[in-house]
């Protein structure tokens, strides 16, 4: 079943054709598992975390922050970039307090997902932190962001869920891994 499932292609050819500031694109060319060779524009980034901040009493940390993806303002989990160095772990931590002013009691990965791995490398860790609602620090933003952060019970974010109105990729999976295995 599903022979060259995980198997790796050969790249015969990696030519960077545009670096910014939070991606780069490079053109491939590939041999694949099962002997193909095409050519593929591949988006470069780096590693990510989304964090399933959630209290003794099932009261989730829900985020609302700009997305020029969407160009518009988005509710979702809180979520960051693994700074060289740190480990997913050290970087959910990081950003909850940085973003939330939340402190973390615990830190566990739930799993690991992909983005959109037809055309990008990017995969983001799905953390479960465990907090204290009552202990909380100044928040620190990067220049270029500002986030607002709410608790929101466990219950009305699987309604959003359903109605479509959180509907990021990562908050959906890492409620769904969390309602399906943990909880």
């Amino acid at each position: 079943m599903f022979k060259t499932w995980h198997h790796p292609g050969k790249i015969l050819d990696q030519k960077n054709i545009y670096t910014g500031r939070v991606f780069a694109v490079d053109q491939l060319h590939i041999q694949t598992p099962d002997g193909l060779k095409i050519e593929r524009d591949l988006i470069k980034t780096d590693p990510t975390i989304t964090i399933l901040a959630i209290s003794p009493a099932d009261q989730v940390v829900m985020s609302s922050e700009y997305r020029a993806g969407v160009n518009s303002d988005s509710v979702s989990l809180p979520a960051g970039i693994v700074n060289p160095g740190e480990t997913s772990e050290q970087a959910a931590a990081r950003e909850l307090r940085e973003e939330t002013g939340y402190v973390a009691q615990s830190v566990t990965k739930m799993t690991r997902i992909t983005s959109s791995e037809g055309f990008m490398d990017q995969f983001a860790d799905l953390m479960l932190i465990k907090f204290d609602p009552s202990e909380r620090v100044e928040r620190h933003f990067d220049q270029d962001e500002f986030v607002n952060s709410e608790l929101v019970p466990l219950q009305q974010i699987v309604d959003w869920i359903r109605e479509g109105k959180v509907n990021t990729a990562q908050a959906v999976s890492a409620i769904g891994y969390y309602t399906m295995f943990l909880k």
